[in-house]
């Protein structure tokens, strides 16, 4: 994780992994982790429908650099 900006409705997530994971394994690995985590500190967050809802997006930097995709998400932060 590179970079992490935390709103009341979404997360913003700024990572590095190697190329044999899949997207949707790398989210799949934060959300069941960070799930775990919290549910054992708050149990009182437990619901049935899950902490996480299923969906996500994910998005390549592509030709943007580290530096503005960083500034971006620490300015989310700050709304």
């Amino acid at each position: 994780m590179l970079s992490l900006s935390i709103q009341p409705d979404h997360v913003h997530l700024f990572v590095s992994a190697p190329p044999r994971l899949a997207p949707a394994q790398i989210v799949n690995l934060f959300k069941g982790v960070s799930s775990k985590k919290l549910l054992e500190k708050f149990p009182h967050l437990r619901t049935r429908e899950g902490l996480w809802s299923r969906t996500y997006y994910v998005g390549s930097a592509g030709t943007v650099s580290e530096e503005t995709i960083r500034r971006h998400i620490e300015e989310c932060q700050d709304m």
